[in-house]
């Protein structure tokens, strides 16, 4: 421990190494259609069955030709036509050209295609303006993007829109996904009020599982919402005995903390047990993790910067894990200069909320404003974190600072 770190709260490394070596991926597995699979990781390689493209073809609309009737240096009459989908097949005379079009598949005999623009026509046929091409000029060679039997894409990643047409172009109708982890989440707390009912004295809009769900979804996950949840002992052990009944974790936000009302840690420990508790992290300290009879657990605290930083951080690599994304990675860091100062007092890893621009090939950084982890709308304005490392202090107009981009699994 060195002098900077505050005593009982784990470093962030180590607790994401600690949750990582507890899971087990999801084994189950199903076939799906390719269009229905949009997000699901993948059971095992993609094999190309075909050469893409399966045959030699144009890259450009003008004139297949034999390279040896060019020498002759006159107009070649034009003998048929190749169209995407409409080959040439009849016979194809010495001394002629063959109109082809983008795509198009090369006639037998062809070694290179001149495009139209370098070319013209008369009555007399077409006119080369080179006549030393270069063997297979403007051909695209069978097999020239993938070779039969290549390995396109590799068991572990998730589908994205990039991935679905490559693999429609293989002609491979469905796929073998593994089943998307289940995650059940709900908020805890008598201030909470349900959108669309006017605020009583005291309370407040439970935001917090408005930016839980689409999160959980964003990084592949099935979201089961069991709404907001009193502080009372006996609902809150019924709900969490629901929940691990319906899902492969638990996610809740609020009732980690040192309070009289937050009884979720205490029933954890009936229905399962404590991982640890408490982080070195900012915002998010109350952060929980443990294991209930038949779930995993993520208790998230009940500020809502907190929440969104500790599922964002914390809790996404260990359903990347459970999901079977073995391609996922953490955002990476990238050097930025302060354009204001950022207060920091050490002893804890820190996500502050900033937006960073290029100026003159360097990337800036300045703060989104307000850094309390119950301002949720320096968060809405940011495009990145500034992330303090735990013993590091205030930071001063000109330093570097180490910033990590929000991923897409926030837009």
């Amino acid at each position: 421990m060195s002098c900077c770190d505050v005593p009982g709260l784990m470093p962030i490394e180590d607790a994401i190494d600690k949750m990582l070596a507890n899971i087990i991926p999801i084994q189950q597995t199903s076939s799906l259609p390719l269009q229905q699979a949009l997000g699901y990781v993948l059971a095992k390689d993609i094999l190309s069955p075909i050469n893409v493209p399966p045959f030699n073809n144009s890259a450009m609309d003008g004139y297949a030709v034999r390279r040896s009737d060019l020498k002759q240096s006159a107009p070649l009459p034009v003998a048929g036509k190749s169209f995407a989908g409409q080959p040439f097949e009849g016979e194809w005379p010495q001394g002629t050209c063959i109109r082809i079009m983008t795509g198009a598949q090369i006639p037998q005999g062809c070694d290179a295609v001149e495009m139209q623009e370098n070319t013209d026509t008369n009555e007399q046929g077409v006119t080369f303006h080179q006549t030393d091409l270069k063997p297979n000029n403007n051909i695209r060679p069978i097999g020239d993007d993938i070779k039969q039997h290549d390995v396109v894409l590799e068991k572990g990643a998730r589908l994205t829109p990039r991935d679905i047409p490559m693999i429609a172009s293989l002609g491979i109708s469905h796929v073998e996904v593994v089943r998307k982890p289940k995650v059940a989440f709900f908020s805890t707390g008598d201030e909470l009020q349900p959108l669309g009912e006017p605020l009583k004295p005291g309370n407040i809009y439970d935001s917090n599982r408005y930016g839980i769900k689409p999160l959980i979804e964003n990084v592949g996950c099935e979201a089961i919402d069991l709404g907001i949840v009193p502080d009372c002992p006996e609902t809150l052990k019924a709900t969490f005995e629901q929940a691990q009944s319906l899902a492969d974790v638990v996610v809740t936000s609020g009732g980690v903390s040192v309070g009289e009302a937050d009884y979720t840690k205490d029933i954890l420990g009936q229905l399962g047990q404590i991982g640890f508790w408490k982080l070195a992290i900012k915002p998010g300290k109350p952060f929980a993790f443990g294991e209930l009879d038949n779930a995993w657990f993520c208790g998230l605290p009940g500020n809502p910067v907190s929440a969104m930083i500790t599922l964002y951080v914390l809790v996404q690599p260990l359903l990347a894990k459970l999901g079977g994304h073995t391609q996922w990675k953490a955002p990476e860091s990238i050097p930025a200069i302060t354009k204001n100062a950022f207060r920091k007092f050490p002893g804890r890893t820190d996500y502050q909320r900033a937006i960073y621009r290029i100026e003159n090939g360097q990337f800036v950084v300045e703060t989104t404003g307000n850094q309390s982890s119950g301002a949720f709308r320096s968060m809405s304005l940011a495009n990145c974190f500034v992330v303090l490392e735990r013993e590091r202090g205030s930071v001063e107009v000109g330093e570097t600072v180490q910033i990590q981009l929000l991923s897409p699994c926030l837009y």
